[in-house]
């Protein structure tokens, strides 16, 4: 299949989530599965000395393909089995590693770029797990850093939120899935704000909601704390999974007629 991105509407983007959030719903045990061993599969990966962090980085690529063959398959009225969170493994393997190499190239860069504004705390943070002190934390330096990562991250972005599927389900190389997915969601940037601006006002207040709610009704009962934490912890599954299956809903949207 060929790559050709179409213009959507602005309103595109939010409506992107909540067709995540249909998807997400035909299978909603499944899919918190999904989401939780992916998850605790990462954090294994990631703690293995000195190559982790990079290892567990290169393979999200081939990973998020996976979701999305979850997410086609929630289109189709289907529950997600679990091997599909590996099919992106099982297809144009090579490209999927090629694309997590890129992407950890641009996240070394990106985290060098910061080193001159905070000397390298922020770095040290993501790549070593060396959390800076409080004081450190809340100074400029820190504040620019963040900044400036924000900033570079935005094309990175760009660059890979079609990438792998255009690997996986239309064969292009690594730099043909990097370009078409980078002009894609440039001429859709206006939905992806919108998309953006959904993303952040759900994933701030439904939680910050859910917290508030839940704290008043267990009051200061240890068992109940701990169910608490329970049902925030799926929250959180429910709305990562969500933003998971929204992205196959911007794929579907943006490319629709090569679908």
């Amino acid at each position: 299949m060929t790559a050709q991105a179409r213009t959507v509407e602005a309103r595109s983007g939010a409506r992107w989530f909540a067709q995540g959030w249909r998807l997400f719903r035909v299978s909603p045990l499944m899919w918190i599965v999904l989401v939780f061993s992916y998850l605790a599969l990462m954090r294994i990966v990631s703690i293995i000395p000195f190559v982790g962090v990079a290892a567990a980085t290169v393979l999200i690529p081939a990973f998020s393909v996976g979701f999305m063959e979850a997410s086609r398959c929630s289109g189709g009225g289907h529950a997600p089995g679990f091997g599909q969170m590996f099919s992106g493994f099982q297809t144009h393997l090579g490209t999927q590693l090629q694309l997590g190499a890129i992407y950890l190239g641009c996240l070394v860069a990106l985290m060098l770029a910061t080193r001159m504004a905070d000397h390298g705390a922020l770095a040290s943070w993501m790549f070593a797990g060396q959390r800076p002190t409080d004081k450190v934390l809340q100074s400029d330096a820190f504040s620019m850093a963040l900044l400036i990562a924000g900033v570079l991250y935005v094309p990175v972005m760009m660059a890979y939120w079609f990438a792998p599927v255009l690997a996986a389900w239309h064969g292009l190389g690594a730099g043909k899935a990097l370009f078409f997915s980078f002009f894609a969601v440039l001429i859709n940037w206006r939905a992806f704000l919108v998309y953006g601006a959904v993303a952040i006002l759900v994933s701030v207040m439904i939680p910050n909601l859910v917290l508030s709610v839940l704290s008043l009704a267990v009051g200061h009962s240890v068992p109940l704390s701990r169910l608490l934490l329970l049902m925030l912890m799926v929250v959180l599954l429910t709305l990562i999974a969500s933003f998971y299956a929204s992205f196959y809903a911007s794929y579907r949207d943006v490319f629709a007629s090569r679908e």
